[in-house]
């Protein structure tokens, strides 16, 4: 992948959006994890908590990439992806997990942020891994752009993915893409799709237009089943 090129630009532009859109859960997980601290320590919590966090994510994530470049791991990131996508769009109730206890004193607060974020990250990690396409520099620029917006603006997204449903379908679609992408990159399936452009496009159709149609269909049928 060339450097500044519009699918450089493409592939950077879904990692930012798939970090934010997924960073609902962490940032819940940060705030419970400090919320016992003194005012003071909060913050310093919070920020050094999330500094470790980002390391972690960083290491796990230029894993994945490497990992991907393995024949057959294309093809399972990419069909893992699709239920992590439709999750995303399924409206629930707040998760009992995140209840993760009052740490006690600075360091256990930080250690709880790094843990749990490490644990809930897995989806974050492998979307990024999908839509950098095998490049370190996209996944670090992605992590570079997209942690301050989320350590600094999580109440903000929070709001904004409650006010503006259409923000979820967003970032559902950008992880469908990713899925999409990486099941056309599967080295594997290549005697399968060919060199012909129809053939990923209707892969692209297919887990796409299929996911979000799906993800819609059964909101609806859901709020339905409330409403009786």
């Amino acid at each position: 992948m060339a450097y500044f090129s519009a699918e450089f630009f493409t592939a950077l532009a879904a990692i930012v959006l798939i970090d934010i859109v997924l960073a609902g859960d962490n940032a819940i997980v940060i705030a419970l994890a400090a919320r016992s601290l003194p005012g003071e320590l909060q913050k310093k919590a919070i920020v050094w908590g999330t500094v470790g966090a980002i390391v972690v994510r960083s290491a796990m994530t230029l894993a994945v990439v490497w990992m991907l470049k393995l024949p057959g791991l294309m093809l399972l990131g990419g069909l893992l992806l699709v239920p992590i996508a439709l999750k995303l769009l399924r409206e629930e109730e707040p998760d009992p997990g995140h209840d993760v206890g009052r740490a006690s004193g600075f360091w256990g607060a930080m250690r709880t942020i790094i843990i749990a974020d490490a644990l809930m990250g897995v989806d974050n990690v492998l979307g990024v891994a999908g839509a950098a396409g095998g490049s370190f520099v996209l996944v670090v620029l992605g992590l570079l752009i997209s942690i301050p917006i989320v350590v600094w603006g999580s109440t903000l997204i929070l709001k904004l993915v409650e006010r503006f449903p259409v923000v979820v379908y967003v970032g559902a679609g950008a992880l469908l893409w990713t899925a999409a992408k990486m099941i056309v990159a599967e080295p594997l399936l290549r005697p399968l799709l060919g060199h012909g452009v129809l053939a990923k496009i209707a892969v692209f159709v297919l887990v796409i237009g299929g996911g979000l149609g799906f993800g819609w269909w059964r909101e609806q049928r859901a709020r339905g089943a409330r409403a009786r």
